[in-house]
């Protein structure tokens, strides 16, 4: 039987183009030392990445090029494969800036928690795809748990946090599967207490709980389930609370607590942990309205902010092209995230739509997570962003998670 298809996707691709020469460009100019070379210069961060970015197209080439159902037929070995190389950092792993997150072969290191993200989102989609619409099952939601659960469990000690965090993204395709919003309120709820109680104290948060629930308690006394359960969220939240200090001081490591203390407003650290944080805001701010221009920003050409093409990348781009080319990549972002969410949408297959939702909700953490650390809102956790910062680990596992979706996408007909 001849395949359906119904092409692929320019308006992604596009934006994915852009995005990409665009990020290199902003790289090219935070490592442009005093003495200019060539573009191709491998000897310079920009050149790798121009390398690495001609290497992606081969890689998109090869995507496009295998048959949709492969990813959906093989998905359950690509996360097996994907789990072992996770677990072999911890006999063959490499330490770099204090993680033991990569593979090194020569002169190329391999960070496999990019590519886990992608077989991750496979194996979810695979899973929800083989039992339907059952996720509201208590059986099958703890499966789908701790498929979710797995990789960020191995990538934690390593450590790297901030790649773990990102597996929070799964609750986007959870929730529009029919995952109850519970597990959401839950979780936000969950997030709010650490926060408050590091504001304020776990005394004030508890009795701040304690009074809300005594409010919905009354209103609710016809309803006993009601009542039982705000009972029992009551009781974990004021457990929560008391544990927050003990997670804080004995979970965290020293520079995650310096980093929450400083957005929050505990600690003034502008020349230690808070540096970057600090420099960053300065860049941006400098740049007004239309920028200093291409590799003129002076807090860029200065090195002000250490490793400013990896995490820090957009801090250029608000120096050197100011609220405009901010604006301009803001809303390059937001546009793919919409157009991938019009293509999720008209899935005909249950495996397309939940892959298409991992994508749209992995790509959303990066891109919410490191513009918020550049600015200063959330602390600085080590996510890049995608298609934009260096690194060729993280090029290549974006490219790979974004076309194969395109690549479903093409042959959704078919399915």
């Amino acid at each position: 039987m001849a395949k359906s298809s119904a092409g692929f996707d320019w308006i992604s691709i596009l934006i994915y183009l852009l995005l990409v020469g665009f990020g290199w460009a902003n790289i090219y100019s935070a490592a442009l030392g005093n003495n200019t070379g060539s573009y191709f210069d491998l000897d310079q961060v920009y050149g790798k990445q121009a390398l690495w970015i001609l290497l992606s197209f081969l890689i998109i080439v090869i995507v496009l090029s295998i048959e949709a159902k492969f990813y959906q037929r093989f998905a359950s070995v690509i996360y097996i494969i994907s789990l072992l190389s996770l677990a072999g950092l911890f006999l063959f792993g490499k330490t770099i800036s204090g993680a033991t997150s990569w593979y090194s072969f020569g002169g190329l290191s391999i960070q496999p928690s990019e590519f886990a993200k992608f077989a991750t989102s496979l194996a979810l989609a695979k899973y929800l795809s083989d039992i339907q619409t059952n996720i509201r099952r208590l059986s099958h939601q703890v499966k789908a748990f701790i498929i979710i659960a797995l990789p960020a469990l191995i990538i934690i000690p390593q450590p790297d946090p901030g790649s773990a965090l990102v597996y929070a993204a799964f609750f986007f395709p959870l929730y529009r599967e029919g995952l109850s919003g519970f597990y959401l309120v839950t979780g936000l709820s969950a997030v709010a207490v650490f926060i408050l109680t590091l504001v304020v104290g776990p005394l004030w948060v508890s009795l701040g709980v304690l009074g809300i629930a005594v409010l919905i308690f009354f209103r609710k006394r016809k309803k006993r389930p009601g009542r039982i359960l705000i009972t029992l969220f009551a009781i974990f939240t004021i457990g929560l609370s008391f544990s927050v200090n003990y997670i804080f001081n004995n979970v965290f490591e020293q520079r995650h607590r310096d980093r929450f203390n400083i957005v929050l407003g505990k600690e003034v650290d502008s020349r230690g942990i808070g540096y970057n944080t600090n420099q960053s805001e300065i860049a941006i701010g400098s740049g007004g309205w239309l920028g200093k221009g291409w590799t003129e920003g002076t807090q860029t050409k200065g090195h002000f902010v250490p490793e400013q093409h990896t995490d820090y990348i957009f801090s250029t781009v608000g120096e050197e092209w100011g609220f405009a080319g901010s604006a301009a990549v803001i809303i390059l972002f937001v546009f793919l995230l919409l157009r991938l969410l019009q293509l999720a949408e008209r899935q005909r297959s249950q495996f397309n739509r939940v892959y298409g939702y991992s994508v749209i909700g992995i790509l959303f953490i990066h891109f919410l997570v490191n513009i918020g650390m550049v600015v200063g809102i959330f602390p600085t956790v080590g996510i890049p962003l995608p298609f934009f910062s260096y690194g060729g680990s993280a090029l290549w596992g974006f490219t790979v998670l974004l076309f194969i979706f395109i690549k479903l996408d093409s042959e959704r007909l078919s399915f």
